[in-house]
């Protein structure tokens, strides 16, 4: 891939907490002052917290053409995926032509890729990225600069790795060897193959996303009424390589997991445990878990053990997500809790 038009342009699709926002700083500075381009860079998300959607936005341009675009990244030269969970979610591969090279962080082979980004033509680079970074100890976003220098003709690793130097390693300079492994792997290890726009796909024209809710038909004060705001949040993005597998044999159903779990991913419901009625943990949604492994360690029972994701199959554990009812339980009905609802909490505790 060359730099053919007058822009061109790159577009990081992320979850706070892998550091596609610092990735696209990097990229931009790199364009900038170590490339001789004209370059700039913003970011877009929501609350700026661990698993919330991160979309980074880069554009270089000649040293004779000035960029007068600001607007977000719609046909991108360059798309990185930061997360393949994200295959799912609103205009993630919208734009993606038979020009774009899809950088994407996964241990799959390329042909599964294809369908799971459900991908209508390009070329497709696969990094194991979320592995690399375990083992040089250093994060995704490094992982996933050095895979997007592989995609072209103009970046050079070598001019990207001063960059690093110049940036992180002054501030963070204890860092700076494992970041730099992190990079010459992701450039060394990323696998390239062609895809060929067939029947297969569709081409996913970039558009703003529309809500089913706006300001006509908004309840009145905006509120929520889904307590917690969990029942539709898919936060399984946000995961970084570990989860919690839930052993039930072992537990004693105290509920101190439920009690430390910030996205109320632990389902319980009445049943009977050692002969006496009482709520039994059922395990965990992973639609709602996002791996911060906090119930492993205040488990008493050791009944939740941290897995490496990519070693088990997560789906056939406990519950998917909403749209599986298991033993009764419904998922539109869990309240500001998972086992104790806010109709039924002074009832239920005597309050």
């Amino acid at each position: 891939m060359s730099f053919k038009k007058d822009y061109f342009e790159i577009r990081l699709e992320s979850i706070g907490g892998l550091g596609a926002n610092l990735a696209g700083k990097i990229l931009g500075e790199y364009g900038a002052l170590y490339l001789g381009l004209n370059a700039s860079s913003f970011s877009s998300y929501g609350s700026e917290k661990r698993g919330s959607p991160v979309k980074a936005y880069i554009r270089y341009a000649k040293e004779n053409i000035p960029i007068r675009v600001n607007s977000p990244v719609q046909t991108p030269d360059i798309l990185g995926i930061f997360h393949i969970a994200l295959a799912d979610k609103e205009n993630v591969m919208a734009g993606v032509s038979e020009n774009t090279a899809v950088v994407v962080n996964t241990d799959k082979e390329a042909d599964e890729v294809r369908d799971i980004l459900k991908m209508y033509g390009g070329k497709l680079y696969c990094v194991d990225a979320l592995n690399i970074a375990l083992e040089t100890k250093s994060r995704v976003n490094m992982v996933m600069l050095g895979a997007i220098a592989k995609t072209n003709d103009f970046m050079c690793i070598e001019k990207l790795e001063q960059a690093i130097k110049d940036t992180i390693g002054k501030k963070y300079p204890k860092a700076l060897e494992q970041n730099l492994n992190a990079i010459r792997r992701g450039y060394e290890n990323v696998k390239c193959k062609e895809i060929k726009p067939d029947d297969k796909y569709d081409y996913i024209v970039a558009k703003d996303i529309e809500r089913a809710w706006g300001y006509k038909n908004a309840p009145i004060g905006g509120i929520n009424p889904c307590f917690g705001s969990s029942i539709s949040n898919d936060i399984s993005a946000s995961r970084e390589g570990y989860v919690p597998i839930f052993i039930k044999d072992k537990c004693i159903n105290c509920g101190l997991c439920d009690s430390t779990c910030p996205d109320i991913a632990f389902q319980f419901v009445k049943g009977e445990y050692k002969g006496k009625e009482s709520m039994v943990n059922l395990g965990i949604d992973y639609h709602h878990c996002k791996g911060c492994m906090r119930c492993t360690q205040i488990c008493p029972t050791n009944a939740l053990e941290p897995k490496l994701e990519k070693d088990v199959n997560i789906f056939k554990q406990h519950i998917r997500n909403k749209d599986l009812i298991v033993d009764k339980l419904d998922f539109e009905k869990v309240g500001a809790s998972s086992f104790v609802t806010s109709e039924s909490y002074k009832e239920d505790t005597n309050i």
